[in-house]
């Protein structure tokens, strides 16, 4: 699965992400907020796809909820809900992330995977985005969300996806496999979002 961009932020995102569809017999994949705007020009930007998957995410910890989204657990749920929901009628392939996903609070992470796989994700990311974990935390993260979330289904995938701010992004990754992550979200080649280090006074990319 390739995630070739956001369509939703932009005409460039947008037609990066036409194009790869049109041009690769793999999935192809496309990011959106909890925003129907987005959502929908995911699903417009991924039409000429073999395979297309329209990745939904919001933010649900703490810091996030109140410091980014000035929004309650309850607007948070909910706007996933719905979201989830419309993606699924526009695409049959979801996966939903929660932004932030080891600060959150476990009941509460919980409680938002299971409302979005009941309304059609069958994907569920579970991002380290601050790289905040340890190698072993973050791996009894995914065991935990495995146990209280998947259970016995064998049609809910769980996704590893960890940044590398501590050096231990694939040990992290690995972990997560191990403790039953049946797909990673990586980079090619050393390319992809974190992977540019500079040894000079210019600013990077953000």
């Amino acid at each position: 699965m390739i995630e070739a961009g956001f369509a939703g932020s932009g005409q460039g995102d947008f037609q990066a992400v036409r194009a790869i569809a049109a041009a690769v017999g793999t999935g192809v994949c496309s990011l959106a907020r909890c925003v129907e705007s987005d959502i929908r020009a995911g699903a417009d930007a991924l039409k000429g796809a073999r395979k297309p998957r329209i990745h939904v995410f919001i933010a649900t910890s703490p810091v996030h909820r109140s410091a980014k989204l000035n929004m309650t657990k309850e607007q948070v749920l909910e706007a996933a809900v719905r979201s989830v929901r419309l993606a699924r009628s526009l695409c049959d392939d979801i996966q939903f992330s929660c932004e932030d996903a080891t600060r959150t609070e476990p009941d509460f992470l919980y409680q938002v995977y299971r409302a979005v796989v009941e309304v059609g994700a069958t994907t569920l990311n579970i991002p380290d985005t601050v790289g905040y974990s340890s190698v072993r935390e973050y791996g009894q993260l995914i065991a935990d969300i495995q146990q209280h979330v998947v259970g016995e289904r064998e049609d809910i995938i769980l996704s590893a996806h960890c940044h590398n701010d501590l050096g231990l992004a694939t040990a992290t990754t690995l972990e997560a496999i191990r403790n039953g992550a049946r797909q990673v979200e990586c980079t090619v080649n050393g390319l992809g979002e974190r992977a540019l280090r500079r040894d000079s006074d210019e600013p990077a990319h953000p």
